[in-house]
């Protein structure tokens, strides 16, 4: 028996990188998995695919995060097809990075549609069709503690809100027996955050390890808090960065 057999997981953004580690990882641990994408539909229907043929269940979404009316679709869809929701993964983010005042308001926007509003209404939506025992588990970043440099201002404040927001919700829903938590990855090789560039070796000075982080990580530290051995675990922010916040 798999620690996630007969669970439904949503994963937002969980084609490619971090998100896709997470979807494997979930599918393998025996959940039914449905993940968003948005531009990547090759990737999406490949992993798919790659799940599928070790025997699991794996269903890919297109959804802009920045869409109230697409995340609403996802739930509802998810719903329709398997009948609850276990386990949200709020795992899709952007970030935006410029000299302060070079930002604009549709960068703030964008910045914080993606990264907090769509994981105020994914919750909002999925909690409606969670049973008790169920998880939402966002993926914020260390950087809500640790601004690691210049042109960060927007991210790291998105990030930020992301600590309010699981705190208050592990209270409302601490009745419900519905856990709440926050995986904040540090430096993780990623596409969109490689470790073969001169700034991925200056990032490697501020960690405790010296070495960068595998998306697998992440997805580790997201499957244990999916599982009933994380049972007595909410309100927590869990940071998987390598030391660079020590």
């Amino acid at each position: 028996m798999k620690n996630l057999s007969g669970k439904i997981a949503i994963v937002t953004g969980g084609s490619r990188g971090i998100g896709a580690a997470i979807t494997l990882k979930l599918a393998s641990e025996g959940a039914n998995v449905v993940f968003t994408y948005q531009n990547s539909a090759d990737k999406a229907q490949a992993l798919a695919a790659e799940i599928k043929n070790t025997g699991g269940t794996a269903v890919p979404m297109a959804a802009d995060s920045s869409s109230p009316e697409d995340l609403k679709n996802v739930i509802e869809n998810t719903v329709k097809q398997f009948g609850k929701i276990d386990i949200l993964v709020n795992n899709a983010g952007i970030y935006v990075g410029k000299p302060f005042e070079e930002y604009t308001f549709e960068d703030y926007q964008l910045t914080m549609d993606v990264n907090v509003r769509a994981v105020f209404l994914s919750s909002q939506e999925a909690v409606r069709h969670m049973p008790q025992g169920s998880r939402i588990i966002s993926i914020g970043s260390n950087m809500a503690e640790n601004a690691i440099g210049p042109q960060t201002t927007l991210y790291t404040m998105s990030k930020s809100a992301l600590q309010g927001f699981t705190r208050g919700l592990a209270r409302d829903l601490g009745p419900k027996k519905i856990t709440v938590n926050l995986v904040q990855p540090g430096p993780i090789n990623t596409d969109m955050n490689p470790d073969n560039t001169e700034f991925a070796d200056f990032l490697r000075t501020r960690m405790a390890t010296g070495e960068y982080g595998k998306a697998e990580d992440i997805a580790n530290t997201v499957a244990f808090l999916a599982g009933k051995d994380s049972n007595f675990i909410t309100g927590a922010f869990i940071t998987v960065d390598g030391g660079f916040n020590a």
